[in-house]
């Protein structure tokens, strides 16, 4: 049986609690819903410092440090951009581990980048440790935001998993 974004967020609680872990996430196109699937378990402050809801580029430039030449170069919805995403959000708190969403949820995108089409990073201690790309296609704007939210926490639920010595 496939778990709910609850129960992933309860399974990340309990590994970065394990491993005194404290999570910073930095979100566009899902806009603060994996912060607060996180900030749903009842003692998530433990492990949970902040999270940034960046959606405008302006935003990932001024909230993240993300490089107006990655932007202009890879577009908003790139791994490179999620990346520096990821990095602004650890530079930008005390947290140790960071996460960053960012896609086109819809309606709309492009041939090279459809709707559907959502990047993710994982960085620890300053170094990103993933970058990937998801592609769901046009199964409608909520879907996909939900969609990248649980795997959002199922890649953080994997990261904490694969890294126990992550302090």
């Amino acid at each position: 049986m496939r778990k709910n974004i609850f129960h992933i967020a309860k399974e990340v609680f309990d590994l970065a609690s394990l491993n005194k872990v404290v999570i910073t996430s930095a979100e566009s196109c899902t806009a603060g819903m994996l912060s607060s699937a996180i900030t749903d378990v009842p003692g998530s402050s433990k492990i949970f410092e902040c999270g940034f809801v960046a959606y405008s580029n302006t935003s990932k430039m001024k909230l993240l440090s993300v490089n107006k030449n990655t932007l202009d170069c890879f577009g908003a919805v790139s791994e490179e951009v999620a990346g520096e995403m990821a990095l602004g959000a650890l530079n930008n708190s005390t947290a140790s581990l960071a996460i960053s969403i960012t896609g086109i949820a819809g309606p709309g995108g492009s041939n090279a980048k459809p709707e559907g089409m959502v990047c993710f990073s994982i960085a620890i201690k300053n170094k990103i440790k993933l970058t990937e790309t998801k592609n769901w296609g046009a199964i409608g704007r909520d879907k996909v935001r939900k969609t990248a939210t649980l795997h959002g926490l199922q890649l953080l639920s994997r990261s904490l998993n694969e890294n126990s010595k992550l302090r």
